[in-house]
């Protein structure tokens, strides 16, 4: 039977986005706050999303797995635990969402992020705004407690997901050019001192890049059977943003399809399994700029789907919702994983993907202190 207790709600913490025109810059300004970038660049990625007509395809993307997760979770008899939908970076605010669920009487709350892996920006900056969130709430006399789920970048129903994606579109390309096609997996770039920081202290770092080698690995495994042939594949980069005296993860997926078209392979497949929804980094940086690269010097393209809001995937959150709430009652349960990193911590260790440029205190970690009643 299911269960949810003892969490009275459940947040789906995104990234957000603008939803017209006049949003893209302060947006912009939200998202890099603090962190001295020049207004040029600024101005550069407003025209991807102006591109698009100023409108980010996130948020649309998260009410529609709002509304699978609604049905999941009512179809597992969870029907009065109240599903909440709260941004980073655009309204609605965590903030705004956690006091209005602490007004109705919701005391913990149990937080899935729209991000898969561990880093900086795709988990303890997440973990910052909710512990700002829980601060600015306490100053008000509100309090809540807050716990995530574990990372779920090697959880069966993603890598299921995703592999599927890649093998149909495998299918989508000329006939000639799918015996030796490569896929080319694609995630966010980081900086490199990023992902050196990334994941506890004690296992080394470099966190986000293992992560998505193993997840590479077993989609290819299972996209391989799929297809019934050997995937050969690599890990590419997009959207680096930094200047350009600072190292970032390479190689660009633009560099990257123009080697492979120089070694003669004869097609591609584009997978972002770095990202959960078709997002702004997948519109632009890979069906625009990617797709265009690929026109450009005659390479066969395709790109396959996301896991977004996929029903097999949608099921799978509400497992690992259903799992971390078994172990906060003290059991333990099943955590099924892929690949060859087993499942991840849901209580952060210490330092765990740092902040390189300030202490910041960080929800769901085992150095945070909520704020609690004097």
């Amino acid at each position: 039977m299911s269960d949810a207790t003892p969490y009275d709600a459940v947040l789906l913490l995104s990234f957000g986005g603008p939803e017209g025109p006049d949003d893209v810059m302060p947006f912009l300004e939200n998202v890099t706050r603090g962190r001295g970038i020049p207004r040029e660049r600024l101005e550069d990625v407003a025209e991807h999303y102006l591109h698009f007509g100023g409108k980010s395809p996130i948020n649309d993307q998260n009410k529609e797995l709002l509304a699978q997760l609604r049905t999941e979770l009512d179809a597992r008899g969870l029907t009065g635990l109240p599903l909440l939908w709260g941004n980073r970076n655009w309204a609605p605010y965590v903030t705004d969402v956690l006091r209005e669920a602490h007004e109705s009487g919701v005391r913990r709350v149990l937080t899935v992020f729209t991000s898969a892996y561990s880093s900086y920006s795709s988990c303890r900056q997440y973990r910052e705004d909710l512990g700002k969130a829980l601060a600015a709430l306490a100053e008000e006399g509100r309090y809540l407690a807050v716990d995530k789920i574990r990372h779920y970048f090697n959880h069966p129903a993603f890598t299921d997901v995703n592999a599927r994606g890649v093998a149909q579109a495998l299918e989508q390309l000329p006939e000639a050019a799918r015996a030796g096609a490569r896929v080319v997996f694609v995630t966010h770039s980081v900086p490199d001192a990023m992902n050196d920081a990334s994941g506890p202290p004690a296992a080394g770092g470099g966190a986000y890049v293992r992560q998505h080698l193993d997840v590479a690995a077993e989609v290819a495994r299972r996209a391989s059977a799929l297809a019934g042939r050997e995937v050969a594949w690599d890990l590419a980069y997009c959207s680096r943003s930094g200047p350009p005296t600072q190292p970032w993860l390479e190689p660009d997926v633009n560099d990257h399809l123009r080697a492979l078209h120089a070694d003669g392979v004869p097609g591609v497949v584009v997978a972002p399994i770095g990202f959960v929804s078709d997002h702004m980094e997948v519109k632009f940086d890979l069906d625009t700029e990617a797709r265009e690269t690929a026109e450009e010097i005659g390479l066969p393209f395709a790109r396959a789907a996301t896991v977004g809001a996929h029903e097999q995937f949608v099921a799978g959150l509400v497992d690992l919702i259903e799992e971390r709430a078994a172990q906060a009652r003290g059991a333990a349960p099943e955590q099924p994983a892929t690949g060859g990193l087993g499942p991840s911590h849901t209580v952060c260790p210490v330092d765990c993907c740092r902040n390189l440029r300030a202490q910041v205190p960080a929800a769901t970690g085992e150095d945070y202190r909520a704020p609690a009643p004097a």
